[in-house]
């Protein structure tokens, strides 16, 4: 399945009638992971998540991480075009919730409700050449329908995803890499003024083999805000 030359570097969560809002913020809310989830899911996930609001105070979307996310080693940074080389392709990241429809990079209807987020990456194929220097990102998935732990292979990743739509295409949102600093400080948001995006810095919990802690890798989901063609 192909992702379209369209992906543009940023996913868009919410319509761009809402960039009208001067700011947005992140807050952690003792809320446990949504029951429209698979209990299987349910029981890997923090018991709090976090909520993104717009400069009114309104919910954006609810985000959900797990606990634990196996991983191959420490985060090294990048291997050529990847940010994320110690992450499965697959791999379940956590959940969100969309408070009111959403929509994603190509403004892609999504509607209100819950799904998982599972770890992905752009095709390489002439249809992505110049559409971003990073092939990370977060797909999201019907929660009714992702009901598993295991990895899930390309092609079913794909297909789940562009359930979310009704569409042909992948639903994503785009990963980046973030501050290391944001590891030691709440969750924040990241403002790019020259593309006018949004991006909600979260921190992942590493499970990597022979370590006896978790490893945090702070990455920044981009939740509003599309880049210029």
């Amino acid at each position: 399945m192909q992702w379209n030359r369209a992906v543009l570097a940023i996913a868009t969560l919410i319509p761009s009638g809402v960039l009208a809002q001067d700011s947005y913020k992140i807050e952690a809310v003792k809320q446990t992971p949504p029951d429209a989830l698979a209990p299987t899911v349910r029981s890997v996930l923090n018991s709090q998540g976090f909520r993104i609001l717009d400069g009114q105070g309104k919910s954006l979307a609810d985000v959900w991480l797990r606990r634990a996310i196996p991983a191959a080693g420490k985060p090294s940074g990048p291997k050529g075009t990847i940010q994320f080389p110690e992450l499965a392709e697959g791999e379940l990241l956590g959940a969100l919730r969309f408070a009111d429809e959403g929509h994603d990079y190509r403004d892609q209807s999504i509607p209100k409700g819950v799904y998982t987020l599972r770890y992905g990456l752009q095709p390489v194929n002439g249809d992505h050449l110049g559409v971003s220097p990073y092939r990370d990102y977060a797909l999201l998935l019907p929660s009714a329908k992702d009901n598993a732990l295991a990895n899930l292979p390309q092609k079913k990743l794909e297909e789940q995803s562009a359930e979310s739509a009704g569409t042909s295409h992948p639903a994503v949102l785009m990963l980046l890499s973030a501050p290391s600093s944001a590891s030691k400080g709440a969750p924040t948001m990241i403002h790019d003024e020259a593309k006018n995006t949004w991006a909600a810095v979260l921190p992942l919990s590493l499970e990597v083999k022979g370590e006896s802690a978790a490893i945090i890798l702070p990455v920044q989901l981009m939740v509003v805000g599309t880049a210029s063609p």
